[in-house]
């Protein structure tokens, strides 16, 4: 689902998604920090669009640390809309910037603090399974994470599955993490809606 520059080196799962991308017959796409996303993916025979893509700017420092893709069956800018758990989704994220595996759990955990509310103690173990998951991301590595109603959320690390992890209550915190009342910045949730 993703093409890098012409020019540069592409990571074995960069190439994998782009020829995956291609047996779907996805269009052009569009392109962020210099990542390109396919504008349709084929998720176990039922077709999603790409809703929009936005940036993770690091707080501290402006620096690009990721590009997100966000697909849905139909287009929307509203959030609501997104997260309702009778519709699967997909996000992908592109790194374009190094990010050690400390700095991915500590960003999970404040993600979920700030968005889950109430339910994030019975999330927790869950949480605590997508952050054993986790390893040193480098650029041009991706995680990706596909929600099938009924399912789960099923997790990829640099083009191999970890595992689904279950429950439509993980899945619309997990994606609200994005497009939850707190995103890490506004930017990347305006991008993700298709607003940005």
């Amino acid at each position: 689902m993703v093409s890098k520059p012409s020019g540069r080196a592409t990571s074995l799962v960069t190439r994998t998604l782009l020829v995956a991308s291609l047996l779907a017959g996805a269009a052009q796409g569009a392109e962020r920090a210099g990542v390109r996303m396919v504008d349709q993916v084929d998720v176990r025979g039922q077709s999603l669009v790409l809703n929009g893509l936005g940036v993770r700017e690091a707080s501290v420092l402006n620096v690009d640390v990721y590009v997100a893709g966000l697909y849905v069956p139909r287009r929307s800018s509203d959030p609501s809309q997104i997260l309702r758990p009778d519709e699967p989704k997909a996000i992908q994220l592109v790194f374009v910037h190094e990010v050690r595996r400390d700095q991915m759990t500590k960003a999970w955990q404040e993600g979920f603090q700030r968005n889950a509310g109430p339910e994030l103690a019975a999330l927790q173990p869950r949480i605590d399974l997508l952050n054993a998951w986790m390893v040193d991301m480098t650029k041009g590595d991706a995680l990706a994470f596909t929600y099938l109603p009924g399912q789960g959320v099923e997790v990829r690390v640099r083009g191999t599955v970890k595992g689904t992890i279950p429950g439509d209550d993980f899945a619309r915190a997990l994606f609200g993490v994005w497009l939850g009342p707190h995103p890490p910045n506004e930017g990347l949730k305006a991008g993700l809606l298709g607003r940005g």
